[in-house]
């Protein structure tokens, strides 16, 4: 048995994983809520004892991604199938460590402290009945990393405090060793995912939880894993209601990935790494590089000797603080398959452990930056297309349902829509510079010269502060704008009062372009600043030749 797990649930786990698929009842939902909880710390008769790292809602707090599935002495996460190297960045000293050792863990929470990082999120691949067959590690990192945190507390230091980041991708037939699709719209799916919170924050003391109001913090990774229910607001309330009763009345804070419908307490963006997010909870990352994971063929995101990671921060503390997130959260402290860690390595030393301690201290004390980019004091930017065409500020970037292909019309190279398989609709998706625009400072007004062709509208989609608006604001549409069928290219323009460019569209990207399901032909885009008064309003299209 592993020291500091419940022997009776550990028992029961294994009796229960033993069991031939197609028994009865399995993966009943009583079955999973009568299984006994991993570890001690559950069922108290009154509320948890709130720790150092029960925040205040208005707390302005910086977290970070713990990976701790490495053990060097197993070739665990060091090596792949292959026996080839599985990192990109690498430990100082790889042979101490394991998510199985006390000091290893100590020497991280000690690094995490120096980062000034409040709380970390463990990543979690957990799953109720089977994990002491498939993933034993994960249950036995966690409870090494609360003995090195107890420690620690008992020394009078303050670790970071602990909260949870569920890696949801145990809720696909690859994720658990049973094959099982988790289905949240029924009562054994939502079973399934309390289960593994509750086994979680059962192996925690609270004194040491990382809690927002005093609800623990809970972290959902992405909603594509399981088989439906993502978009059912019971499946949170089922959470909560389970995790009072086990623990003594207190429930969870709930921050969703931004693929979830069903929202909870937070909203997150996952994908950091590839530029600053500001959903509710705000996201900064170093860069991306993937080349150890075999079968990827990701972009390297270059780190840019840490100016990315600067970057990155200092567009958030350009935002105003009385309305930017309350939460930052670092993508990540150690992935070092993906190459977005800001440990200690070999690679970079402890470059970016100071570069967040001074930025992290910076986000807590409600400082703003002013943007120093080389368009930060533009007044506008554009793009054209066609061969050699001139682009300033402004990139069209490929999606899945953002295709498109370089043409020409009317005497004019373009780019048009095409057809794609994700959408009935055909976008073209625009990322705007973030030291053009990337937190609100008055309107904008955008210039579309299309073709008039085909009839039907123009219209765009825009990331705005409306969190009434689709996806919290993501995708706001500005009042379409009726199209003709003259064959000339015309000029549409879209006043957008309350534009926020935060790189919150697929593939991050800031507002799309659309003609609803037919081609539309674009052969410039034009964004300009402006005030109340002299920013153009929406207008009717006016001919260009």
């Amino acid at each position: 048995m592993l020291p500091g797990l419940a022997s009776a649930a550990l028992a029961a786990t294994l009796a229960l994983a033993g069991q031939d698929a197609g028994t009865a009842g399995r993966w009943s939902e009583e079955a999973l809520l009568r299984t006994p909880a991993l570890g001690p710390h559950i069922g108290s008769a009154s509320r948890p004892t709130a720790g150092p790292g029960w925040f205040r809602p208005s707390d302005r707090l910086v977290g970070t991604y713990y990976f701790f599935w490495y053990d060097h002495a197993s070739g665990e996460h060091f090596r792949n199938a292959d026996g080839s190297d599985a990192l990109v960045d690498h430990p100082v000293r790889p042979e101490t460590v394991s998510y199985r050792d006390v000091a290893w863990h100590r020497k991280e929470l000690l690094d995490l402290m120096d980062a000034g990082v409040d709380f970390i999120l463990p990543v979690y691949w957990g799953a109720p009945p089977d994990v002491p067959a498939k993933f034993t590690g994960h249950y036995e990192g966690i409870v090494r990393l609360v003995e090195a945190a107890a420690a620690l507390r008992r020394q009078g230091r303050r670790p970071p405090a602990i909260g949870m980041f569920y890696d949801t991708s145990s809720l696909a037939p690859g994720g658990n060793i049973a094959g099982v699709h988790v289905d949240l719209t029924t009562a054994e799916g939502k079973a399934w995912l309390y289960v593994t919170i509750r086994d979680y924050f059962s192996m925690v003391p609270p004194a040491l939880w990382a809690a927002i109001g005093g609800k623990p913090i809970v972290f959902l990774y992405s909603a594509g894993a399981a088989r439906a229910g993502t978009d059912d607001p019971s499946v949170h309330a089922y959470v909560r209601s389970h995790f009072a009763a086990d623990f003594g009345g207190v429930v969870p804070y709930m921050v969703t990935e931004r693929s979830w419908q069903a929202r909870g307490d937070n909203a997150y963006d996952w994908g950091a790494a590839f530029g600053p997010k500001a959903w509710g909870v705000a996201a900064v990352g170093p860069g991306y590089d993937d080349r150890a994971v075999p079968g990827r063929n990701s972009p390297v995101i270059s780190r840019e000797e840490g100016a990315r990671y600067r970057r990155a921060w200092e567009r958030l503390l350009a935002m105003d603080p009385a309305t930017r997130p309350k939460i930052a959260v670092v993508e990540t402290w150690n992935e070092l398959h993906e190459g977005t860690g800001i440990c200690e390595t070999r690679e970079y030393g402890r470059t970016y452990i100071e570069l967040t301690r001074r930025y992290a201290a910076r986000w807590r004390s409600g400082d703003r930056v002013k943007p120093a980019g080389p368009l930060a004091g533009a007044r506008s930017v554009s793009i054209a297309f066609g061969p050699g065409a001139p682009a300033r500020g402004i990139r069209l970037i490929r999606n899945a349902d953002g295709l498109y292909r370089l043409s020409e019309a009317a005497g004019s190279p373009c780019v048009e829509t095409k057809p794609n398989t994700a959408n009935r609709e055909q976008f073209l998706y625009c990322e705007v510079d973030d030291d053009f625009y990337f937190e609100p400072s008055g309107p904008v007004t955008v210039t579309l010269e299309c073709l008039d062709e085909g009839g039907g509208n123009v219209g765009v989609t825009y990331d705005s502060t409306d969190v009434r608006a689709h996806l919290a604001g993501a995708y706001t549409a500005a009042p379409s704008i009726p199209r003709g069928d003259t064959g000339k290219w015309r000029a549409f323009q879209f006043r957008l009062p309350d534009a926020r460019f935060a790189n919150r569209q697929n593939s991050f990207t800031d507002f799309r372009v659309s003609a609803g399901g037919t081609r539309l032909r674009l052969r410039r885009v034009t964004i300009s600043k402006g005030s109340g008064t002299n920013a153009a309003p929406v207008k009717p299209p006016g001919d260009l030749e």
